[in-house]
């Protein structure tokens, strides 16, 4: 029993000097003698709370309520041609004992401050990196192919494994739990993790991930080179909007309830053609070109010599549509992929797109390096690892369609849902946009869903989302693990959540 009771007083001893080594935080200046193999420490200083100023033009009130941290700014060349950065913010006390990493947008190359800011204030040690290049274009990869890499997945991984080693340099103990949280671009960095180093993170959120990222830049190409032989038949603003009051309309009641969402557009099979305009007509419907070009965002054309669909828009996202179709985000990242990275030619222009030989090339240019579409998650998920994968139905940016392809194929890959569901739920969010925003409830907490289901084993079986005007919520719905969707009960506010429930549509 003695020998018992000293064991014990020895881990509380253990414990209060390890919160007393976190509380008292370590000399940040410090960490600036840090050696490791292709790291240079170029920053170790302490900020204190609410100072942090953004080297960016990111708005520095943004940053008042951050608390008091040790900044971190490396440089990481694992190969002769690389040149990633990366910070790393610890909280100066009340860290929670976890890590969080923060994704990026397009072919962006900056620090994600904003996303950093966010988390440090729930009290995590947090990491961002700008990929291995400056700006927002594909240009950097022309003649760089190691940068290439560097963008496609290197970065990410060199960057986790330099934050938990600075982790455990300020605090003395590793993290007890490792997470991933991006969307977009941030979401196909989330979903090459899992796929590529499944013992990165213990927890990673998907959002909208851009995984098939040469189908999407092809898709938005191919619309933009369609309109651009005929000015007439773009769809303006107010041809959208009846486009989409239309689809709205045909298929609402769906899901058995009408509600001015659209929870399973795979359902929906609304012909834009009803709004044909009529010989006498005009104004309040589409000519017959525009009609063609709706049809031709919504279509999902396959690969020609694999056979895979390159899935389009869905139905319900009219309003986050363009006069070039996709957005301009999407068209410009589509227009850099096949410039720079496809056919390595900054002459090259849409006009020059041919999606049947294009498409084709593309895919075996890309050899993995941006893609995510391995659907073998079974190393990540035998180590322990939860994903969260999230997409809007009514994302205008990239296919949703992507989301439920990738997840379909993973469960053809490794066997049925009740399988594939003890590690890896998507919820597809009815009206959502890209990444946020939309008609339907679009604000949820995906983190906190993670890490009950991380550390406690509580797997999600929903997550509830809220929609918000002028800053009030008016709305909160369940948001389903796929392929369920949230059922009416028959009874109660269709405002409420908690009048719905989860089912199998």
């Amino acid at each position: 029993m003695r020998v018992l009771a000293a064991a014990a007083l020895s881990l509380v001893l253990a414990a209060l000097m390890s919160t007393r080594r976190v509380d008292a935080s370590p000399s940040c200046a410090d960490l600036a003698k840090l050696a490791l193999p292709g790291m240079t420490i170029t920053v170790a200083s302490t900020v204190e709370a609410g100072a942090f100023a953004p080297p960016t033009s990111a708005r520095a009130d943004a940053f008042l309520a951050t608390p008091a941290f040790c900044r971190v700014a490396a440089t990481l060349t694992p190969t002769g041609d690389s040149d990633i950065k990366i910070e790393v913010w610890l909280p100066a006390s009340g860290w929670n004992g976890k890590l969080m990493a923060v994704g990026n947008g397009a072919f962006s190359g900056a620090i994600g401050y904003s996303a950093m800011a966010a988390n440090l204030a729930r009290g995590y040690a947090v990491s961002s990196t700008d990929t291995g290049h400056e700006g927002g274009s594909a240009s950097f990869a022309l003649g760089h192919p190691e940068k290439l890499i560097d963008f496609g997945w290197r970065a990410v991984h060199e960057m986790t494994a330099a934050s938990k080693r600075i982790v455990f340099a300020y605090y003395n103990t590793d993290p007890k739990f490792s997470y991933w949280n991006g969307c977009s671009a941030g979401g196909r960095q989330a979903m090459k993790e899992a796929q590529r180093f499944p013992a990165d993170f213990d927890g990673i959120i998907a959002g909208a991930p851009a995984l098939d990222w040469t189908s999407r830049a092809a898709q938005a190409v191919r619309v933009e080179k369609q309109l651009q032989k005929n000015d007439a038949a773009r769809l303006l603003h107010p041809q959208r909007e009846l486009l989409h009051k239309a689809v709205v309309d045909a298929c609402d009641a769906l899901d058995g309830v009408k509600d001015g969402l659209i929870a399973d557009p795979d359902r929906c099979t609304f012909d834009p053609s009803l709004l044909q305009c009529k010989a006498s007509e005009s104004g309040a419907c589409l000519t017959p070109e525009q009609v063609e070009t709706a049809r031709f965002i919504y279509a999902s054309p396959k690969n020609p010599k694999t056979g895979r669909v390159i899935t389009g828009l869905a139905r319900g996202s009219e309003l986050g549509w363009t006069d070039a179709g996709w957005t301009g985000s999407a068209r410009s990242t589509g227009l850099d992929q096949f410039r720079f990275i496809v056919f390595r030619n900054p002459k090259w222009e849409v006009s020059d797109f041919n999606f049947d030989s294009d498409i084709v090339h593309a895919e075996e240019t890309d050899a993995d390096i941006i893609n995510a579409l391995d659907p073998d998650l079974k190393p990540f998920f035998d180590r322990g690892g939860r994903l969260l994968h999230y997409h809007g139905w009514s994302d205008p940016q990239i296919s949703p369609g992507n989301s439920t392809q990738y997840y379909t194929r993973v469960l053809e890959k490794l066997g049925d849902r009740s399988k594939v569901n003890a590690s890896y739920r998507l919820f597809m969010v009815p009206g959502m946009a890209h990444c946020g925003g939309g008609e339907g409830p679009n604000t949820f907490d995906m983190v906190s869903a993670l890490e009950r289901w991380v550390e406690r084993g509580s797997a999600p079986d929903q997550i509830i989302a809220t929609h918000s005007a002028n800053g009030k919520p008016d709305r909160t719905r369940p948001l389903c693990p796929y392929p369920e969707i949230a059922a009416y009960k028959s009874t109660g506010s269709l405002d409420d959540a908690a009048s719905f429930t989860c089912q199998v549509r």
